[in-house]
């Protein structure tokens, strides 16, 4: 039977990540980066798409462990199992910095009684659809096929065979001893790397990551939560570039046995300013610096080439395939890699990045001195081009539309551009051109995308459909949290979008506006903006009061996945989510003030 999304938990070494289930099974790996072929797959297919568990000998299919914790301020992860007859174990999880090669540990050890315990590892290359081939050497067992090779060793070394394309281990422990197995892999054609010692290597990640953690400024009453949300960002970050996944996953349903299943693992540039914001008030300005050079890598050339999302080390060419021979997870087909919508126009992306920037500037980052050159092209492009429509800030596969989030964000562009030139006259720039621009973005935005009838703000020009990134507009100014207007659309977005506490993006009933059939759930990082709206227009007791509502959505370590479906009880899409994180640690920031 399928695992809920949110019995998994995430392990990871800053370049990949995998997903480990309260059954002791890791079933989704992707090595040797993010976006790399899974050689774990049984998330979204089934075992015999890879996957390798480890759990008592006794333990039945769909057996879960009694109980599981991440080491405080740290991603190693700690799963107990306590047996019938009185015995208990606990099994260690983690992937350790890397030097050279991508290490996945896990560390058996006896707490109490004697307990025979069960690995089967399943490798199954490019995404479950390559079977290894699999042989003894120096003690080892190693797994070859195409451009991967995967060493697999335990220390100290136990029984091992064989059987049903699967490598299986049984040992025994007691209280006190331990077994250690290693999974390495490296490209085929390399020679093995040098194997580390899986004991001091726990002890050397704890350290780590305690030693990072330890660096949150964030002392508010909800610090716990803030810090498993950083750590969880800090783990999406491919270090090599400073590039953050929007997720670990692939393909994990919007909807249950729908077809809302899309590739989450590359960089969003509508993920910039929230991302920055939080982690330049946590105290994390490596990684704000880290994030914001990443941006402008990726963003350097023809600004009317400007794509919304890119590779983690900032790869333009993300084409979208099927991959047939995966069922998808609870059936939800199919399964994608790649994202289309990397193709896409979303002309709010310039204002995110303008913002970013401008961000990063008011909160002292050192300059950059080529950023400002390179935010007046992309400025002049949005000039001419702020009256086009476009797919939106949601990458609908419908028709292009003039979504009103598209044309704040122009506006936001525009403005960020006016302060940064009132504050340094000596930048080279037209502030009178980028005046008029600003007020008529804002003219035309009242006047085309604002229902009066209502007192809202719609998704479009011409529509009453709403869109919960209206509960931006008081955040990024384009009008104070007091005006009528503002209050009118926090209200009407809680009562049409709203459900169980908590808001979806946009309606998908009858004609939908993004072209799919299907529903999805509730979209996590809107219900923050939500909690946020509350707040800022003086609803503070019912914004903490959604606000805890979602830290209840969390798992049993945590993480939250894209959406929830409050009808379930169940996280739905990618996971864990980026956005969703990033709108927990603003938030909870937010509610402190």
């Amino acid at each position: 039977m399928t695992q809920p999304i949110e019995d998994y938990a995430l392990i990871g070494d800053l370049m990949t990540s995998g997903l480990v289930g309260r059954e002791g099974s890791i079933d989704w790996l992707c090595l040797p980066r993010f976006d790399s072929a899974a050689c774990f797959a049984a998330l979204l297919g089934d075992e015999e798409n890879g996957h390798w568990r480890i759990a008592p000998a006794g333990a039945a299919d769909g057996e879960r462990c009694t109980r599981r914790a991440y080491v405080d301020g740290t991603l190693v992860l700690e799963s107990y199992w306590d047996t019938p007859d009185g015995g208990s174990v606990k099994v260690t999880d983690f992937m350790p910095q890397r030097d050279s090669a991508p290490d996945v540990m896990r560390i058996v050890e006896g707490l109490a009684g004697e307990v025979t315990m069960r690995s089967t590892l399943r490798l199954r290359f490019d995404y479950g659809h390559v079977v290894p081939w699999v042989r003894r050497s120096v003690g080892q067992r190693v797994a070859v096929a195409g451009p991967d090779s995967v060493w697999f060793r335990s220390e100290p070394p136990v029984r091992t065979w064989g059987e049903d394309n699967s490598t299986r281990s049984e040992f025994t422990v007691v209280a006190g001893e331990r077994v250690a197995f290693v999974l390495t892999w490296h490209a085929s054609h390399e020679p093995r790397p040098e194997p580390i010692d899986p004991y001091a290597a726990r002890e050397m990640c704890l350290a780590d990551w305690r030693d990072w953690s330890a660096q949150c400024r964030y002392e508010g009453p909800y610090r716990e939560a803030v810090i498993r949300s950083l750590i969880t960002l800090k783990a999406l970050t491919y270090a090599p570039t400073g590039g953050i996944a929007a997720a670990a996953t692939t393909s994990l349903p919007e909807e249950l046995g729908g077809v809302r299943n899309w590739d989450y693992r590359y960089c969003w540039l509508r993920d910039s300013t929230l991302t920055l914001g939080a982690l330049i008030a946590t105290g994390f300005l490596e990684e704000a610096r880290a994030w914001r050079e990443w941006l402008l890598r990726a963003i350097a050339g023809d600004p009317a080439d400007l794509q919304i999302m890119y590779g983690i080390g900032g790869e333009r060419r993300i084409p979208e395939s099927d991959l047939p021979w995966l069922r998808g997870y609870a059936s939800s087909a199919p399964v994608r890699i790649g994202n289309a919508a990397v193709d896409q126009l979303q002309l709010d992306v310039y204002g995110e990045v303008l913002d970013s920037l401008y961000l990063a500037r008011s909160s002292g980052l050192p300059a950059e001195k080529h950023a400002w050159q390179i935010q007046l092209a992309l400025l002049d492009f949005l000039e001419r081009n702020w009256r086009r429509p476009d797919e939106g800030l949601w990458e609908v596969r419908g028709p292009r539309r003039h979504f009103v989030h598209s044309k704040v964000m122009a506006w936001v562009a525009a403005d960020r551009a006016v302060r940064t030139l009132e504050r340094d006259p000596s930048q080279r720039g037209e502030v009178e051109r980028w005046r008029a621009m600003r007020e008529e973005v804002h003219r035309e935005v009242c006047e085309n995308g604002y229902d009066p009838e209502r007192n809202t703000f719609t998704q479009f020009y011409g529509s009453r459909e709403l869109d919960a990134a209206a509960l931006l507009i008081p955040r990024v100014g384009f009008l104070p949290p007091d005006d009528p207007r503002v209050i009118g659309t926090v209200d009407a977005v809680r009562a049409e979008l709203g459900g169980n506490g908590l808001v979806r993006r946009y309606s998908t009933e009858g004609p939908s506006v993004d072209g799919l059939p299907g529903d999805e759930g509730a979209f996590l990082a809107c219900s923050f903006w939500l909690a946020d709206a509350l707040h800022v227009t003086g609803r503070q007791k019912e914004a903490r009061a959604l606000f805890e509502r979602l830290l209840d959505v969390c798992n049993d370590v945590g993480l939250l996945a894209e959406e929830y479906d409050p009808v379930l009880g169940r996280q739905l899409g990618n996971f864990p989510q980026a956005f969703s994180h990033v709108g927990l640690v603003n938030t909870a920031i937010t509610l402190s003030r």
